[in-house]
């Protein structure tokens, strides 16, 4: 399917100007950065626990298919079904195979990132079936008709005045209540008779062990427990990059995930399920490529594939903070969907990677130590290399490197930019065809260049010392005129 091409900075532009949402969603994703960092703080192994992870991923990466055959024989010894899907079109169609083989009209479905990357909810939508999602993040986006902004977070773009009004439209709330517990037991109630009704039970996986052929969910909610123990049938959708080797390397994830993620100790639930529950129900495990394969046999960007999907690059970007996850167009923001969604599509994606200031925060909060600045330098360089740069660009950076070429010719413009700059009416810059200084103020420039300033105070000795004895003079002048 051809995807539409994505620019960021066009997407971006009702959030950044809203400036109460942006400086809101920015305070509020700080927060949990915050959060994070005491958390990791607390942990004086935090470091060695990040190199371990990265470790696993790189070994059972490496490893990936061996691993995938292994887990496939022990969660069939266990009694699951294991299905293949080479992409987003197949998932789904063995989603729907599965449903319209036991009769099913209404499922119960835990937050999934790669259900949202292939598109299931409206796919069974379309065929008679109605998804409810339970996590209360992704039901407030449901009802709404959006789509997440964060993969941890799928409501953090959305005040409590905004829950409130959703509630009551659709859920016959009072209206203008905003008070958050009363909006969450709205919410309970609304759902607990949706799980009753549920016929089937979707989750996604968070970790998938190949040693034991069991898998593991983690919520802070319960949503999933609960929308898998009351129906016969429970579908787990996984992308394949979730394996790991063994039950002993899960205990470094789980101690990285929630950390990273919202800053607490532990995730609420870890639940494990091994098998179907009983002899009278049904485990269905659905195995994704959807591209990773393609992106296995990238020696630059494979690194991307150890996501454990915390979102704490999210967390700590400036750019994502300030523009919203719905800028990026993508099921998965930030940083890290930066990386992958050109992998998916280079050209439909190729405005992500500029989406970067290229500060090095993303890398350094990562758990499993993928180097996200470094990857979205070198898709750069690969767009450039593509020729998907866009004109404007291409041009700019030419006239850049032939000035940079020609230190004389820079100097001078250097010069006459400073002069301009302090003397030009600020609408010569700041105007509708100036993108750049739509949200953005230029600093007054100073009189003299760096390299003027570096001659006089740090470079030639005689004429630091010519300088300095001028100030000599002209201080023992000013004290002579004052103790006269």
């Amino acid at each position: 399917m051809k995807l539409p091409i994505v620019d960021h900075p066009t997407a971006a532009k009702p959030f950044v100007t809203n400036e109460d949402r942006s400086h809101w969603h920015d305070d509020a994703l700080w927060f949990v950065r915050v959060k994070r960092d005491r958390q990791a703080s607390s942990v004086p192994e935090w470091e060695y626990l990040r190199e371990r992870a990265s470790a696993i991923k790189t070994h059972t990466i490496a490893n990936l298919g061996d691993y995938l055959e292994q887990f496939e024989r022990n969660a069939t010894a266990r009694g699951a079904t294991v299905h293949w899907a080479a992409d987003a079109d197949e998932h789904n169609a063995i989603v729907l195979k599965i449903l319209r083989h036991h009769g099913t009209q209404r499922i119960v479905k835990s937050k999934s990132m790669l259900t949202e990357e292939c598109g299931l909810n409206p796919y069974l939508e379309n065929n008679g079936i109605e998804v409810v999602d339970t996590d209360l993040g992704e039901r407030i986006v449901q009802l709404r008709e959006e789509t997440p902004s964060h993969i941890v977070l799928p409501a953090i773009h959305i005040k409590k005045e905004e829950v409130g009004q959703t509630f009551h439209t659709h859920l016959g709330t009072d209206a203008g209540a905003s008070d958050p517990q009363y909006l969450t037991e709205a919410a309970r109630n609304h759902l607990r008779n949706k799980f009753l009704a549920g016929e089937v039970g979707i989750t996604g996986v968070n970790f998938g062990i190949a040693e034991t052929g069991g898998f593991v969910v983690c919520t802070n909610e319960g949503n999933a427990d609960l929308g898998v123990s009351l129906p016969k049938v429970h579908i787990a959708c996984m992308g394949i990059e979730k394996m790991i080797p063994s039950l002993a390397d899960l205990s470094v994830f789980t101690r990285l995930l929630a950390r990273s993620a919202t800053g607490q100790p532990v995730t609420t639930y870890t639940s494990h399920f091994h098998g179907p529950k009983d002899d009278n129900s049904e485990l269905h495990i659905v195995l994704v490529d959807n591209g990773r394969t393609r992106l296995r046999g990238n020696d630059t960007f494979r690194p991307a594939m150890h996501c454990i999907r915390c979102g704490a690059c999210m967390n700590t970007c400036p750019v994502y903070r300030r523009s919203g996850g719905h800028s990026y167009r993508a099921t998965v923001p930030g940083p890290i969907g930066s990386v992958l969604s050109p992998s998916r599509d280079a050209k439909s994606y190729k405005s992500l990677p500029y989406a970067c200031s290229l500060c090095g925060s993303c890398s350094d909060v990562c758990p499993v130590k993928i180097p996200l600045h470094h990857q979205l330098l070198a898709w750069r360089g690969e767009l450039v290399g593509n020729g998907l740069l866009p004109l404007s660009k291409r041009v700019a950076m030419k006239t850049a490197s032939f000035l940079f070429q020609r230190p004389g010719l820079y100097r001078t413009a250097g010069s006459m930019g400073r002069t301009a700059l302090r003397v030009l009416p600020h609408f010569v810059t700041h105007n509708r065809f100036n993108t750049w200084t739509k949200a953005r103020e230029l600093p007054k420039p100073p009189r003299e260049s760096f390299r003027q300033w570096y001659i006089a105070n740090r470079g030639n000795p005689q004429r630091r010392d010519s300088v300095n004895g001028n100030a000599t003079t002209h201080a023992n002048t000013r004290s002579n005129g004052d103790a006269s």
